[in-house]
């Protein structure tokens, strides 16, 4: 059903349909105290009441990080800095809700490759020495779905190295979700390329680090997910000249309602504070915007892959014929024999036959507005055109 619906009042809360349980694990729990305290300097201490006793937990762990860190640093702080990462990374590139979760989910599958899990990406400062100690048992404080969607949560499932960066104290646009009434801090690490030079190298040496602790875990080829990656072909290419690339489109009719409901969801359960009606109304040009420029900044700099190391995957034929898709991709990538992988994804797709895909009702007025801004992307990728 199509049509105009009742907004919320000013000032009040936007409802997310999450639970909030302060005591459950948030995507910051393993930040340092440095790294905290500047976000919340950044944002002068906005926090709201009913969100104090989060952020104290967050506070009391980053002091137990940052004590994890100094025993990983002791232990295996020589064996990082001489660790060597021999094959490039493959990277998923995508806006959000394109279908980088399930590609990259497949692409983890094959046996031949690593890729950071929940907890490395949510501990990234000390996992190599407390996943032993803490992987287990602090599986009982996860929420068992993801915010934003139906898909499960659990430790060791493959997750976005961007909220690494965020933990190890390195700026990232996602930190806005921990004040996400206030200005969006750090924006231009979205595609780095106004980042001073010295902030950029610092950006680069701390990525790096993470990837030679994940090789220290599992000495196989990684493969990443995030976003913000759809952007920074050119910075990811200076580090990883031979790295692979994958890049999934979307209609983008469904993009935007879920993303909208991303933001939404994931600052309301990880935030300390609560969306309102009026953020909840700049994230709609936030979202137009990003969008448009992620898919400009990709045209741009696709060129500067090697054609046999750039591959492009629609969501919809994914999801129509996974084994016949990543095959494809497999010979254009020369990622060597599909057959170590497609038993698991065969596996993977009869276990979530039953998974429901949101479905989304768009008023006439929002379809418009989408084909009218993204009317390029929808043209290049077969989703039609500006006026249909």
């Amino acid at each position: 059903m199509s049509g105009k619906k009742i907004p919320p009042k000013a000032g009040k809360a936007v409802s997310t349909g999450a639970r909030d349980r302060f005591w459950e694990v948030r995507i910051w729990s393993g930040i340092t105290p440095a790294g905290f305290f500047r976000i919340l300097w950044k944002n002068r201490f906005q926090i709201i009441p009913r969100r104090i006793g989060m952020a104290c937990i967050i506070f009391g762990l980053s002091l137990l990080n940052l004590c994890l860190w100094i025993l990983q640093t002791a232990f295996y702080g020589r064996k990082i800095a001489k660790t060597e990462i021999r094959e490039a990374p493959i990277f998923v590139l995508g806006h959000w809700r394109s279908g980088t979760t399930l590609l990259h989910e497949f692409l983890a599958m094959d046996p031949r490759h690593t890729y950071p899990d929940t907890y490395a990406c949510f501990m990234s400062n000390h996992f190599l020495i407390s996943a032993r100690l803490f992987k287990g048992w602090a599986g009982l404080l996860l929420p068992s779905r993801r915010p934003m969607d139906n898909m499960t949560i659990a430790w060791d499932r493959p997750q976005e190295d961007e909220w690494a960066m965020c933990n190890m104290g390195i700026p990232s646009p996602y930190l806005w979700l921990i004040f996400c009434n206030r200005p969006r801090p750090y924006q231009e690490y979205l595609d780095l390329r106004n980042v001073p030079p010295n902030a950029l190298e610092k950006w680069k040496r701390a990525f790096v680090w993470f990837l030679k602790c994940l090789t220290v875990q599992n000495p196989k080829r990684i493969v990443l997910k995030s976003p913000q990656h759809t952007c920074r072909i050119r910075v990811l290419l200076d580090l990883f000249p031979d790295a692979r690339f994958v890049h999934i489109t979307r209609d983008p009719f469904v993009i935007f309602p879920s993303t909208m409901k991303t933001w939404k969801r994931l600052a309301a359960y990880h935030g300390l504070q609560r969306p309102n009606q009026k953020s909840e109304k700049d994230w709609k040009e936030f979202v137009f915007s990003t969008f448009n420029h992620m898919h400009q900044v990709i045209l741009e700099d696709r060129h500067l892959v090697d054609p046999s190391h750039f591959y492009e995957i629609r969501y919809e034929d994914l999801v129509a014929d996974p084994v016949g898709q990543m095959e494809a991709l497999y010979s254009h990538l020369h990622l060597g024999d599909f057959e170590p992988a497609r038993h698991a994804i065969e596996t993977y797709m009869a276990n979530h036959k039953d998974y429901q895909i949101s479905q989304y009702d768009l008023t006439e007025e929002a379809r418009r507005e989408i084909s009218e801004r993204w009317g390029a992307y929808r043209q290049q990728y077969g989703y039609g055109g500006a006026t249909d």
